[in-house]
């Protein structure tokens, strides 16, 4: 197998990437360590042995199935495990990446774990193989594909099927489902234009009901839960504050104390791919990531709701894009979008399910940023009407379950969009005065 030489860094860009590298491993393990403020290592070890032999469909919420400390842990657990996949991939800490590792450390704190997520990226991997292409080009597919890491842990635990049968059967439709992501993925990047920036989870929604239609008509059915931890509304606030607070400063410092950089990232659409590391910086990305953070988190407290494990989930995969595609300014109107059709059809808004579809819905920030704030919450509102009642078609098995309803929704809205956006262009260009030089050159021509 010949693989493609990356190039060589240069002393500032390996010093770069040792800084990128040593962030987010401290992070992880600041997430290992404040785990042990809230439960005993007894506790987090059996806790964590829970999480890995236990279905994790939409929505199983580790902090409620166990404790606090052994979500946190396996949070850690799974960052670690993403840096070193990158690692053994030999990519370079890009934007793409930063979203993909902290979408893992999000989704870690309801229905992903080492067990289940593995297979998937074996098999995203496997795909680079036997296609002969760098394994790099299969990174992305590895990090976002965990998605369907439920589908897995559903197989081998929770339909009943004898062991080791189960795991066998569940590992096999990880590795399976983990080499048909990177084709497919490449494909419907072009359905939905790149104006649903979890253009994976929309791969992994299509691959899941495909899983989930087998399964119903062989007998055997799924059903999405609701498990959900509440109470810990101060000192997650306490943490998350403190950390996109410490993330804000190293990043004006990075900057140089500076906030140059971030305006050219605020006026960017943020459409797929939009790498924020080379239009503004690292500095500039990290202040955009804790802007987006404090922003993420306010909106959940003012709402009144509870910050649990998949709002957590919600919070970190949002800073994460916001290395990728999000920004304050694209994102607002997503969230306010969600919330007025939240109020107009009678939901809930501090419940988890609306909450979290405002978090995740941030998926189709970039329409905002390209079609103007008024496409920003329309698409907003039909994110959460299709979000509502999308889950069925997968069982719960994908966990980005906003992701296929963003793409759905960026399918249907970016055609119109651009018809009326054609339209004006047109009526701009017939209400401009005619040019009497053009004039003449149509009589000559006549």
């Amino acid at each position: 197998m010949i693989q493609e030489r990356q190039p060589t860094m240069s002393g500032a860009e390996e010093l770069s990437e040792r800084l990128k590298y040593g962030l987010l491993a401290g992070f992880a393990l600041l997430m290992g360590g404040v785990a042990f403020l809230f439960n005993s290592p007894r506790e987090i070890y059996e806790g964590n042995l829970t999480i890995l032999a236990s279905p994790a469909n939409l929505l199983t919420d580790y902090m409620a199935l166990t404790n606090v400390g052994s979500a946190l842990f396996n949070v850690s657990l799974m960052t670690l495990q993403a840096i070193w996949i990158v690692r053994m991939a030999d990519a370079k800490i890009n934007g793409p990446v930063i979203a993909g590792i902290l979408t893992i450390a999000g989704f870690a704190f309801f229905g992903k774990n080492l067990f289940n997520s593995m297979p998937i990226s074996i098999g995203a991997f496997t795909y680079a193989r036997v296609t002969k292409v760098p394994i790099h080009k299969s990174l992305l597919a590895a990090l976002f594909g965990t998605a369907l890491a439920p589908l897995v842990s559903e197989l081998s635990f929770n339909l009943g099927i004898g062991q080791p049968y189960g795991v066998f059967l569940g590992l096999g439709a990880g590795f399976v489902s983990g080499f048909l992501i990177p084709p497919l993925a490449h494909h419907f990047v072009t359905f939905t234009r790149g104006f649903s920036l979890y253009n994976v989870g929309f791969t992994c929604g299509i691959i899941g009901t495909v899983f989930i239609s087998l399964m119903r008509n062989f007998g055997f059915e799924i059903e999405t839960v609701n498990i959900l931890a509440s109470g810990y509304n101060g000192p997650f606030s306490v943490l998350l504050y403190s950390l996109f607070s410490c993330i804000f400063l190293i990043g004006l410092q990075i900057n140089g104390w500076s906030f140059h950089g971030l305006k050219r990232i605020m006026r960017h659409s943020g459409q797929l791919s939009t790498d924020y590391l080379e239009l503004g910086g690292l500095g500039a990305t990290l202040i955009n990531m804790a802007l987006l953070g404090f922003l993420a988190t306010t909106y959940i407290l003012l709402m009144g709701g509870e910050i649990n494990g998949p709002v957590l989930g919600g919070i970190f995969t949002v800073i994460g894009f916001g290395a990728f595609g999000k920004n304050v300014k694209n994102v607002l109107p997503i969230l306010i979008g969600v919330t007025l059709m939240g109020r107009l059809n009678y939901q809930d808004n501090q419940s988890t399910i609306v909450l979290i579809s405002a978090l995740f819905g941030t998926t189709l920030a970039p329409l905002a940023g390209r079609y103007g704030n008024i496409a920003g919450i329309i698409a907003g509102a039909m994110h959460l009407t299709l979000v509502m009642n999308i889950g069925y078609l997968h069982g719960g098995v994908n966990l980005y379950n906003n992701g296929f309803s963003g793409g759905l929704v960026a399918s249907i809205l970016v055609p119109i969009l651009e018809a009326f956006q054609l339209h004006r262009t047109n009526q701009r260009a017939l209400r401009r005065p005619v040019d009497p030089a053009d004039e003449v050159e149509v009589d000559r021509t006549n």
